[in-house]
């Protein structure tokens, strides 16, 4: 055993040397991947290709004997057999500071927003040591987010992760927005992941506005970038959230979305050659999800706390998808996001019956608690009746609970909906629940 320990000390002792010294060529360029020889690099680390029109940055993802392969950070043009490939000495990590807030920045930590450089404090590597459970606070108190249906029947609690489980176009960017606008985290970091262009600058103007701005800082690694730099994108928000943590600071991680981060990790894996497994996904994407997952939370008496929602697209509405079947498994709560309710303008469009908080019990009172309770289950019974009721098959009188359903029904939608520009602070969603709830009756 000490001689393999011995073998790994020397072994890592080279490693500097031949990264800031071995250069090596291309041998081959395929699909998403490079191919190079003569380069001693480890996984990870950045390197410069020349191609015929300058130079490009690209990262090592893989090795296989004397082959090391390079995923390209930016689209791959002026590559020729040949090609020299130089290790860059530079340092690791991403360069974090009070400074960031109120920016634009890229996977990499540069700024994308015109305004000129960032003053960087210190440098942090995009991973880290997962934190030991037991040096973690408990989740023991509410966060507002300004959201009257989540603050009082899905209520969430400072260090919780959540997912926000959705189809396309039914709402998820505009619930985001008002959960920034509307929060009592001192931070909100914000990671715009494999969207559309066109909606970093309508979700950052439009959405987002210019105060909530000031304290928020927004990664964007749009859907035309690089698996790479979106994979790179999500991590790097996960990162920045982590610094102001340290700070003691409480902080709103927003990430939309984890489904993009999965599929970036995908294209990846399946181009230096691993073998899909579960409708496609290489097996190195479940493991990275819990990894991205569980480095938000709370930290130690001394660091603040970090309130992650990870939103995951679930195709065709399907909640058994691959990624939404694993997030919701390592998540602890899911909000559900209904296109019949989108469909018909009930925005947010929340189905309160799928969705959960699995950590609700623990930072809410018993009233509270059964107040939420009481609304769910006169919601549900009119959900459940709702065929009956509407082809006029269900004949009044004949079950208490349902006739209390249909004359609460446009009481509970109302509750339940809410404008794009209104903020409802948590004091006031809890007054307004135990109005309703206290029409309701007892169960």
């Amino acid at each position: 055993m000490q001689n393999l320990k011995d073998k790994i000390a020397a072994y890592r002792q080279q490693i500097p040397q031949a990264h800031t010294v071995a250069a090596g060529k291309l041998v081959r360029g395929i699909g998403l991947t490079l191919e190079a020889v003569g380069c001693q690099m480890p996984v990870g680390s950045q390197c410069l290709v020349q191609t015929i029109d300058g130079e490009i940055e690209a990262e090592v993802v893989g090795f296989a004997e004397n082959i090391t392969y390079l995923m390209p950070t930016e689209a791959v043009r002026g590559i020729v057999p040949g090609s020299r490939v130089q290790p860059l000495s530079r340092e690791q990590g991403i360069g974090v500071g009070m400074e960031l807030l109120g920016r634009v920045v890229d996977g990499n930590g540069q700024p994308l927003d015109g305004l000129g450089a960032i003053k960087v404090e210190k440098r942090i590597p995009l991973s880290r040591p997962p934190i030991n459970p037991l040096s973690r606070r408990p989740i023991a108190q509410p966060l507002d987010v300004g959201v009257r249906c989540i603050n009082s029947l899905i209520t969430v609690g400072v260090g919780q992760r959540m997912g926000l489980f959705a189809g396309s176009g039914v709402g998820k960017s505009v619930l985001m927005g008002m959960m920034t606008r509307g929060t009592s985290a001192d931070v909100v970091v914000v990671g715009l992941v494999g969207e559309r262009g066109r909606e970093v600058k309508e979700f950052i103007q439009d959405i987002l506005g210019e105060e909530e701005r000031q304290k928020s800082v927004v990664v964007a690694a749009p859907a035309d970038t690089s698996p790479l730099m979106r994979l790179k994108g999500c991590e790097t928000a996960v990162a920045i959230a982590e610094y102001f943590r340290d700070q003691g600071m409480n902080v709103l991680l927003l990430v939309d979305s984890l489904t993009r981060y999965a599929m970036a990790q995908r294209e990846i894996a399946l181009a230096v050659g691993e073998p899909p497994a579960t409708k496609g996904y290489p097996p190195s994407v479940f493991a990275r999800l819990p990894a991205l997952v569980e480095r938000a939370g709370n930290g130690s008496d001394s660091q603040g706390a970090i309130t992650a929602f990870f939103t995951v697209l679930t195709e065709g509405d399907d909640l058994q998808d691959p990624i939404a079947d694993s997030a919701r498994a390592i998540l602890d709560g899911h909000v559900v996001l209904a296109r019949r309710l989108a469909d018909s303008g009930h925005y947010p469009a929340i189905d309160v019956e799928a969705s959960i908080s699995r950590v609700m019990p623990m930072v809410v009172s018993d009233e509270h608690l059964k107040a939420a309770r009481r609304i769910k289950q006169v919601y549900s019974t009119y959900q459940q009746n709702r065929d009956l009721i509407s082809i006029g098959a269900y004949n009044r009188g004949a079950d208490p609970r349902v006739d209390l359903a249909i004359k609460a029904e446009p009481v509970i939608n109302r509750f339940l909906q809410q404008e794009m520009k209104q903020i409802l602070p948590y004091d006031e969603s809890l007054e307004d629940m135990a109005s309703l709830a206290k029409g309701l009756g007892e169960g």
